[in-house]
């Protein structure tokens, strides 16, 4: 079991952290490598990327995907934590809150959008996480960053709740969003209810529940809910390599121009990420294009002792 290495998505129920779920299936698998790809707030649900053994190694790369969102978002009331967790600061009219308006301030978000991370995060201001410094009853400065949002529209409107699907870069907070719509809006509001539906390439179709890791365990087989490493590199661009080069790069080498020109390989754009696989499909690393016809190894994820590295070119 310890030798076992792939990615198992979880579909995390509400209440518990990412972390305890990362230590339910450690103990479940038996592993001493094992890591999630992106914190949700314990009372958010939904897709959880948890990595195993050598699948450590691309952990970044899945946390570096777009992800997707179902959130409800409650307005009237506006909360310390920006979600349904935290006391109610403030209660207030809806006023002339209409679809039509949630539509249209909802469209403004869509794009490059600087985001003040809120009080009750994990970012750390001088070493402190932010939520500690919160807890303890203090407010402190915090830089706002730049996320982006693909696509931001409303799935429902109920008052006071309305529905929205949200597309958007790492590191956009879902509770800060909705805290915002309500202050453009100007009746105030937070996050209801959160729903993480996807991570790069995994989508709640590809999830399992707790309960059904723990039962598999139980009969041994856990390993049929293990995603290859490979697949979760699918939205990376991708380069074939020719048994001698598979050989440098399995090495630590990174292909050269010449390398790249006798490949004949496309003209990848600055800073697009490539997986290097080598003649049977396997994937060796993940480079970085200079946007120049150069490739820079960001990850080996097999040894010099690839067992092509043995074999006569063909």
């Amino acid at each position: 079991m310890a030798d076992l290495s792939g990615v198992v998505v979880v579909d995390k129920p509400s209440g518990p952290t990412s972390f305890d779920v990362v230590r339910r299936v450690k103990g479940l698998f038996k592993t001493r490598r094992c890591g999630h790809t992106g914190t949700l707030d314990p009372t958010a649900t939904g897709v959880l990327p948890i990595c195993i053994g050598d699948a450590t190694k691309v952990a970044t790369f899945i946390s570096e995907g777009e992800k997707e969102y179902d959130a409800v978002v409650r307005f009237g009331e506006v909360t310390d934590t920006q979600d349904s967790a935290g006391r109610t600061l403030e209660t207030r009219p809806l006023g002339d809150l209409t679809e039509e308006r949630v539509r249209q301030e909802l469209s403004g978000f869509v794009g490059l959008v600087e985001q003040t991370p809120p009080m009750y995060s994990a970012r750390k201001v001088d070493g402190k996480r932010l939520y500690e410094l919160a807890r303890a009853g203090e407010e402190v400065e915090r830089e706002s960053r730049q996320v982006h949002i693909d696509e931001a529209r409303l799935t429902f409107f109920r008052p006071p709740d309305a529905g929205i699907f949200v597309r958007c870069s790492k590191g956009t907070y879902l509770r800060t969003l909705a805290h915002d719509l309500g202050q453009r809006i100007g009746c105030g509001a937070h996050l209801r209810e959160l729903k993480r539906v996807r991570v790069g390439p995994f989508g709640l179709e590809d999830s399992v529940a707790l309960d059904t890791l723990m039962a598999a365990a139980k009969e041994k087989q856990l390993e049929k809910y293990l995603l290859p490493i490979s697949r979760a590199l699918d939205e990376l661009a991708e380069l074939r390599l020719d048994i001698a080069l598979a050989r440098r790069v399995a090495h630590g080498h990174a292909p050269g121009p010449a390398d790249l020109s006798r490949l004949r390989a496309p003209p990848f754009s600055r800073g697009r990420k490539v997986r290097l696989i080598d003649p049977e499909n396997r994937v060796l690393a993940v480079a970085e294009s200079d946007g120049v016809g150069t490739l820079k190894l960001l990850r080996v994820l097999v040894s010099g002792a690839h067992d092509l590295v043995g074999r006569e070119e063909e």
